[in-house]
């Protein structure tokens, strides 16, 4: 679960990691000019997605006026087909230097990753693919732990501020004890910033493994706080597993491996998926119409690829779905299907016997895809 940056910071205060004092705010009627921070005030967008800043979700207000002009501004601002409907409010900080710091699970490896740069403030793909010698990973054994000795060696590696050396361990260190105890996902902080008042954690960006909420209850607190879209609220209802995405062309498959494979195949092919759909295992005629219902409620999506590969889920319930689902409907895309494995031939016979003018059989997944890209433009 990816958290909203004032949330990420509500975890800094539990671990003893600084960062700028703020406020968090929902409603422009609530800020008084009391607020107890002092000017300028940044005021920062919350939404899940990354460029806010080029997109005018980040501003200094000077004084009350700008703080309430500014707040008015950007509450309900589109960013990337993201709504903003909160804000953080935090004092703004004097940067003297900017660095990047994250720690994730490297799965290959079998270990965690930390990665860190003197050059923070930018995208650190960027960093990575023009100057990789600016970005130092480091691959921690979780049986071993991350001590001072390592931290210390790769503050001198990454060339950062020696002067902040003692501060520097001590913040990265807080972080990685986040990251393991926090049951974290990714914790990157963008940027790790020396301020006239030390080191401070500017920016927040953590994601939750969500298989360890039954040790913490602040992750369902977390959880509740989160806006969920109508669409994934529907899926969750009907025991769906949907992520909405920010492509055009409808996935539906069942199993999370043939799902991301299918995202995959459609990129190679130019087009971006939508969603990530995932109809399970045993999936019935009941399942892919409240799948196809999802979709239905997704005004980004322009074409529908469903790529079943019968194991446990029978081929011919998924066309039952299909039909019923689409019986009698003026469809809003085009529909590609790929049946393969179990009872796939009577399957494919029961669309052949319900032919819709906008449903497409293919025999591969290749094919399939290319189609999809194709219906989508």
């Amino acid at each position: 679960m990816n958290l909203f940056e004032y949330q990420g910071k509500r975890l800094y205060q539990d671990f003893s990691i600084p960062t700028p004092k703020s406020i968090f705010v929902s409603d422009i009627s609530k800020i008084s000019d009391d607020h107890g921070l002092t000017y300028p005030i940044v005021v920062k967008a919350q939404v899940q997605v990354g460029g806010r800043g080029k997109a005018g979700g980040i501003k200094v207000a000077k004084d009350f006026d700008e703080l309430i002009k500014f707040s008015d501004e950007i509450l309900g601002m589109d960013i990337k087909s993201h709504i903003v409907e909160s804000l953080l409010l935090e004092e703004a900080s004097n940067i003297l230097e900017e660095y990047y710091i994250s720690f994730t699970l490297d799965r290959s490896e079998k270990s965690y990753l930390m990665m860190l740069s003197a050059k923070g403030g930018m995208d650190i793909e960027e960093v990575a693919e023009k100057n990789p010698d600016d970005l130092i990973m480091l691959h921690i054994s979780p049986s071993k732990g991350l001590d001072s000795k390592t931290i210390n060696k790769s503050i001198k590696d990454a060339k950062l501020n020696k002067s902040y050396q003692d501060e520097l361990c001590d913040v990265i260190s807080k972080l990685y004890k986040l990251f393991v105890e926090g049951d974290c996902d990714l914790v990157e902080v963008n940027p790790l910033a020396i301020t006239d008042h030390g080191v401070s954690a500017l920016d927040s960006k953590v994601s939750l493994d969500m298989n360890a909420i039954y040790r913490h209850e602040n992750f369902k607190d977390f959880e509740n706080e989160i806006p969920i879209p109508v669409s994934e609220q529907f899926a969750k209802e009907k025991n769906l597993n949907f992520i909405k995405l920010e492509g055009s062309v409808g996935i539906i498959g069942n199993g999370a491996g043939l799902v991301m494979s299918t995202l995959d195949v459609v990129s190679e092919h130019g087009g971006m998926a939508a969603n990530f759909l995932d109809i399970g295992g045993g999936a019935k005629a009941e399942t892919v119409t409240a799948a196809l219902e999802v979709l239905e409620s997704e005004d980004n999506v322009k074409s529908v690829l469903i790529n079943i590969f019968g194991g446990i889920t029978r081929c011919d319930l998924v066309a039952n779905g299909i039909v019923e689902a689409t019986k009698g409907k003026e469809l809003k895309w085009p529909i590609i299907v790929r049946l393969d494995g179990t009872n796939s031939k009577e399957g494919l016979s029961i669309l052949e016997k319900n032919t819709n003018e906008k449903i497409t059989i293919s025999s591969s997944m290749d094919e399939a895809a290319k189609l999809a890209v194709e219906g989508a433009i």
